[in-house]
């Protein structure tokens, strides 16, 4: 079995494989914790790297929002309702508190993002690949 080349994407380190968060996402994730809730400070703070066509869960922030710093390749954010966006390096995203949403990265790229969350995450369910197939980059 030939291994699969695990990319960096982004300025930050892959990390390992996103186990812990596996049964919320299509497809392989990594997460690097950058900043570990403890003592001195009370936001996590992780790079999430996502293989082509890799998304997590619908999901809501309960008591807290989610900041977004998209830091290499290629991805989409969706809040319910709403179209996708498509996500380039230097995009900054906001998941409001109670905002129905998911992200990834596009078909042919690998996408990192920093992760910066507070309050509960509700996980819900996945983003269809019927859904994911309609998703287009607008002109």
């Amino acid at each position: 079995m030939i291994e699969k080349k695990v990319e960096q994407p982004g300025v930050f380190a892959t990390g390992p494989k996103n186990d812990a968060y596996a049964q919320y996402f299509v497809g392989q994730s990594y997460n690097n914790t950058l900043v570990t809730p403890g003592k001195d400070v009370s936001v996590p703070v992780g790079n999430v790297t996502f293989e082509p066509g890799c998304r997590n869960n619908w999901h809501i922030h309960h008591h807290g929002s989610q900041i977004l710093l998209v830091t290499g390749g290629e991805g989409w954010y969706q809040e319910e309702g709403k179209a996708a966006q498509l996500l380039k390096p230097g995009d900054v995203v906001i998941a409001h508190d109670g905002v129905k949403h998911w992200h990834g990265a596009t078909e042919n790229s690998w996408f990192s993002h920093l992760a910066i969350t507070t309050g509960e995450s509700e996980w819900l369910e996945p983003v269809t690949d019927e859904e994911y197939a309609k998703l287009v980059v607008a002109d």
